[in-house]
């Protein structure tokens, strides 16, 4: 078998803030997760995904639930650290990688939400370039502008529901 070819692929980094404590804006993620996800396009399921949530603890599970009841798995929490973090397994991508969210209060009422999604060295430089949810794959910036995307649904959810 030949050797593995070495991939240099940094992390993913994305980062929003948002006009809430950093306890609601953890609650919002996680609680809430199903009605500010972006199922279209950042699912398995896309227009038959019904439901996104997350099992909130230490090896928790993250799923989607499709309208016929199929549950398809996102990942596991491997770290939990409310309302400060958490990281999961990830395995939307075409080898398991990692996904840590970092929720910084930086006053009263604003909070800094970072994500890190790493691991991309596991693939090779096609898996690296394929499509994913959005064209043109890792190595195209799809993976950061996803996340752009994501956190910018959260920023809208959390100020949807503030007091």
């Amino acid at each position: 078998m030949p050797p593995r070819e070495v991939v240099t692929a940094p992390p993913v980094r994305q980062a929003t803030t948002v006009r809430a404590d950093v306890t609601r804006t953890f609650d919002v993620f996680v609680r809430e997760i199903g009605l500010w996800w972006p199922v279209e396009p950042f699912s398995t399921g896309r227009d038959r995904a019904r439901d996104v949530s997350v099992e909130p603890r230490l090896g928790g599970s993250v799923v989607e639930t499709w309208d016929d009841g199929t549950v398809r798995p996102w990942g596991r929490l491997v770290a939990w650290d409310p309302p400060r973090g958490f990281t999961m397994s990830w395995l939307l991508t075409p080898e398991p990688t990692e996904v840590e969210l970092r929720f910084q209060a930086l006053g009263p009422a604003l909070t800094r939400v970072s994500v890190e999604h790493r691991g991309w060295e596991r693939m090779t430089e096609e898996q690296l370039g394929g499509a994913c949810a959005l064209p043109e794959g890792y190595r195209g910036g799809s993976y950061l502008r996803g996340w752009g995307i994501i956190l910018g649904r959260l920023a809208v959810r959390v100020d949807e529901g503030a007091p």
